[in-house]
């Protein structure tokens, strides 16, 4: 793995808790699930068992969406979001 990659990556995620604006519900299950990939890869656990756990059902769902997708693409996409948000 390249390391300036993981130095973008970490600066990215310190720039995701400074954004002036909250992301919409969509973009911030979107940031979760490529941190996840990023971090730990493919998505290894059971989905909630509550069937009204409502977020962390949709967390899981987009963690698994990105099954199959390394870490350099993961973290990558992870980095350009957060650029575009940050504008």
């Amino acid at each position: 793995m390249d390391n300036n990659l993981r130095t973008q990556f970490e600066e990215a995620v310190a720039t995701s808790k400074t954004l002036t604006e909250r992301p919409s519900n969509d973009t911030l299950l979107r940031l979760y699930s490529l941190y996840k990939q990023a971090t730990e890869g493919d998505c290894q656990t059971d989905p909630p068992a509550n069937p009204f756990d409502f977020v962390n059902k949709a967390k899981h769902q987009a963690w698994s969406d990105l099954k199959g997708m390394d870490t350099t693409t993961a973290m990558q996409q992870y980095i350009d979001l957060i650029y575009q948000l940050k504008g």
